[in-house]
């Protein structure tokens, strides 16, 4: 996420807390590369040296608290000055009556349509079902854009490709979702120098009485977002900010921190291609995450919105008592990948994300698809009980799934190891240690 800025920042928080002293020249040191790794991403720099000033002066100036190191104390400062350059706490979404009207703005090529296919996704994990209306008359494929993320999802559309009046299909849709809980409008995209458009966009605001506008910006733009965030401020009464296409964007540092300068509350941010790549913004567990500092409170809440409880606790139950089969590891393989990119969810775990580089998350995730593979070879029968599978059953799972038998092979081996580690873990009462956490992941990554 935001290019290297995350890393950098996590490489300057490991060498501060391998510092022996931290003294005068640290502290300088340890700001100087804060301050590269902002500036790389493309912060203004009037706000880098504001920030790094506050920093500085006051982990020079503030006595640690009692039972507080020197050291967690700077790192405490860093984390609080870097999370109020964000803005405030998590605002979310307020859905207090019915239906709720969301009204959805931004220039073309923001991400503005595909970011209301994962705002539907989310509405409907916490429970809302959501109806979607499209008044994009100026995009040939917009509407067909829709229906296709819509029907995906199972979520209502309302569109009428021939209607060119954006203000009539959005009375019409307005007639059409009257009893739904949220509806959400898409508009055309737009630019503030778009006269004709900016006042179709006030006359839809007009008719559709929002309870909530949002603004989607695309985070690769850099400093430029908040000149945009201001201009259409301007414009209409923006709720809040959504920020797109943060997985690899060397600007996103810049396009965040203008937004935040302009005072509107981000509440979402797009943070890759999925569609469960979306999530509510708060500025502590982001800067958490930026900072290596994990972020297990998004951890289990992702974990609880997409595994499975009965298969969770069948398969760690097993694991624990011996009983670990070939077919609770691919429930277990599963349930990562629902939970997003490897690389993702490590860095939620404290201390892992740092640990383990962006190729070596990559491998591992094409090995587990690589041994599911195999899985899907195997007999029910093999599944549940691995120990029959000598060499003619690997033979013949190795050309079912077009892989060399030494790839079965090590799969087996792998699943032995996990086997042995978990019953031992088991053992000594389901504790879950870090070294027994590196013990799997390194099967993996020395492969």
């Amino acid at each position: 996420m935001l290019g290297n800025l995350g890393e950098n920042l996590t490489n300057t928080m490991k060498k501060l807390v391998g510092m022996s002293v931290i003294d005068k020249k640290t502290i300088k040191e340890v700001v100087k590369d804060i301050q590269r790794a902002l500036i790389q991403s493309d912060v203004n720099i009037k706000l880098v040296l504001e920030l790094s000033k506050k920093i500085e002066s006051r982990a020079l100036e503030e006595e640690p608290p009692k039972g507080i190191t020197p050291r967690e104390h700077v790192i405490t400062i860093i984390y609080e000055e870097m999370v109020n350059l964000l803005g405030s706490e998590a605002a979310g979404l307020d859905i207090n009556e019915r239906p709720y009207k969301i009204l959805f703005l931004g220039l073309q090529g923001s991400g503005k349509t595909t970011t209301i296919g994962k705002l539907c996704r989310y509405l409907q994990k916490k429970g809302f079902n959501p109806a979607v209306v499209c008044t994009d008359t100026w995009r040939p494929a917009a509407y067909e854009q829709l229906r296709q993320l819509t029907e995906e999802m199972d979520v209502p559309l309302y569109g009428d490709p021939d209607n060119k009046d954006a203000l009539d299909l959005a009375q019409k849709g307005l007639q059409e979702f009257k009893n739904r809980k949220v509806i959400i409008f898409d508009t055309a995209g737009r630019h503030k120098e778009e006269s004709d458009l900016i006042a179709e966009m006030d006359e839809l605001d007009n008719i559709i009485n929002p309870n909530e506008a949002i603004l989607v910006i695309d985070g690769t733009i850099g400093q430029q977002a908040g000149e945009q965030a201001r201009a259409f401020s301007q414009a209409t009464d923006i709720g809040s900010i959504i920020i797109t296409k943060l997985d690899g964007s060397a600007k996103g540092g810049g396009a965040m921190s203008a937004v935040a300068e302009t005072g509107a509350p981000i509440k979402f941010i797009g943070t890759g291609e999925r569609i469960d790549d979306f999530e509510l913004f708060d500025p502590e567990r982001f800067i958490s995450r930026l900072l290596g500092m994990g972020d297990i409170k998004s951890l289990i809440e992702k974990a609880e919105e997409t595994i499975d409880e009965d298969v969770a606790e069948k398969t760690m139950n097993n694991m624990l008592t011996g009983k670990f089969t070939l077919m609770d590891m691919k429930n277990q393989f599963e349930m990562m990948n629902n939970m997003g990119p490897m690389q993702q969810v490590l860095n939620m775990i404290p201390g892992m994300g740092n640990k383990i580089s962006k190729e070596a998350s990559k491998m591992t995730e094409d090995k587990i698809d690589s041994y599911k593979i195999m899985m899907s070879s195997m007999t029910e029968e093999e599944m549940m009980n691995p120990k029959i599978i000598k060499q003619s059953r690997i033979r013949r799972i190795a050309r079912g799934s077009g892989v060399q038998e030494s790839e079965v092979k090590e799969l087996l081996k792998y699943y032995n190891n996990t086997k042995k580690t978990m019953k031992g873990i088991g053992k000594r009462g389901g504790r879950l240690g870090g070294g027994a956490m590196n013990r799997m992941m390194g099967q993996f990554m020395n492969r």
